[in-house]
């Protein structure tokens, strides 16, 4: 066995390269888990599941697209093109949300004027978005490297009580509708609101049947723990929260409770874990209700009006600064619902643009990959990845899809009327 005598210069050549490979490695280990999300990204369309820019075009920019060019930075708002690829985002639920205070007609007219500004969104934008309608879709056009754009009612009140307008919106493009906004309907109770309905009136039953037969997505998201319950009982297909989080770490109303979470495994639903820092973090949201109390006592003082309100409230915030939420504390939700449904029930869901703020690393859309190597650094696999990212939701249009294709062959569109069901 020969040996070999280093030299001085060999010796710190050696020394210099062990040093450099250290550093290398120490630069890779800490790199590494963004890298490799990035990398998933490419592989798994990311499909988040609420996104409230066209309710931010209307208020910011009077829905006038020719205002604002998003193929260039919106410091104002939380979306734009160049974000959005930084983000790696596959796919993504726009919202055409419209108000509760929005009624009748009213509201059935504004839906369609938030629909109308996603066609012209992504008119405007062809080499970077594509409307898609069904689960192909969203697999065809994220591999053509676009963002499969696809549409979300957020609540019920949008078709003015009328199975017809649900069919029409359906045709629009409509993928899912939330049953609920922050208010009552008359055949379903909201989180927030008192209930008058005990969840689901027999016309709100026949609105989760229509939408079955139609394949549009049953969304839970602002609904009452017993209005989740009753479209439970009564879907056929999978049903989604578009944007909600663990009850359990956050007592949110809007959050879904441990009992739902373990029915989702039998239905095959899927919870889409929320940016909203109110839903994120208990400490937030505890801090929002003493905020609440503190206007609600501010009205009520003697010789109070607007601007005395806005003084008060302003020096009690300077006196109780508000916590933020953290990226972190959304991986946990993420982490409990895995738990408690099963790595098959998650998904994403941001509410980007229909938020203030947003939870500390994941300020806007670009933020994406910054969550997937959190999940990375706790084990997560690519494949269980993968269902987080899009695959979930993927399945479950596609199981919707089944069941509508089934009961439309059963049957027609129904003719159900909410005066006849509900007595009115």
């Amino acid at each position: 066995m020969s040996r070999k005598i280093l030299t001085g210069a060999s010796l710190l050549f050696l020394l210099m390269t062990i040093s450099q490979s250290t550093s290398l490695s120490q630069s890779r280990r800490q790199s590494g888990p963004l890298e490799r999300a990035r990398e998933l990204h490419k592989r798994f369309a990311l499909i988040d599941g609420h996104n409230d820019l066209p309710w931010a075009l209307r208020e910011k920019f009077n829905r006038e697209l020719s205002r604002v060019d998003l193929s260039k930075p919106q410091p104002q708002l939380m979306t734009d093109i160049p974000r959005l690829r930084a983000g790696g985002m596959g796919g993504q639920f726009w919202s055409v949300y419209v108000p509760v205070d929005m009624q009748g007609k009213e509201a059935v007219r504004a839906t369609m004027e938030e629909i109308d500004t996603v066609f012209r969104m992504v008119r405007r934008y062809p080499e970077v978005f594509e409307m898609a309608f069904s689960a192909q879709d969203v697999g065809r056009i994220h591999a053509a490297g676009k963002i499969a754009s696809l549409i979300g009612i957020e609540g019920g009140h949008s078709i003015d009580n009328s199975l017809a307008a649900l069919r029409m919106f359906y045709r629009l493009g409509a993928r899912y509708m939330t049953l609920t906004h922050s208010g009552n309907l008359a055949w379903a109770d909201s989180a927030t609101d008192t209930p008058k309905v005990n969840g689901l009136s027999e016309f709100g039953k026949e609105v989760v049947r229509e939408m079955n037969w139609l394949g549009m997505l049953v969304d839970l998201a602002h609904v009452s723990p017993s209005a989740m319950n009753a479209a439970l009982d009564v879907s056929r297909a999978p049903v989604i929260f578009s944007h909600s989080s663990a009850r359990s770490l956050s007592d949110s109303p809007r959050n879904v409770p441990d009992e739902v979470l373990r029915r989702l495994p039998k239905n095959g639903g899927i919870v889409m874990v929320s940016f909203v820092q109110g839903f994120t973090s208990e400490a937030v949201r505890l801090r929002e209700e003493r905020r609440d109390r503190e206007v609600q006592r501010l009205r009520g003082l003697a010789g109070s009006n607007d601007g005395s309100v806005q003084e008060g409230i302003a020096r009690w915030e300077q006196s109780n600064p508000a916590p933020r939420a953290t990226l972190t504390q959304v991986a946990d939700h993420i982490e409990y619902v895995r738990k408690t449904a099963g790595i098959d029930h998650v998904g994403i869901g941001s509410d980007f643009d229909g938020i203030s703020s947003a939870p500390v690393g994941l300020e806007d859309v670009s933020c994406y990959p910054a969550l997937t190597a959190e999940l990375i650094r706790r084990g997560y696999s690519d494949a269980d990845l993968g269902k987080i990212l899009g695959g979930n939701l993927l399945r479950v249009m596609k199981q919707a899809e089944a069941v509508s294709a089934r009961m439309q062959r059963e049957r027609g569109p129904s003719e159900a009327r909410i005066e006849v069901l509900d007595k009115r």
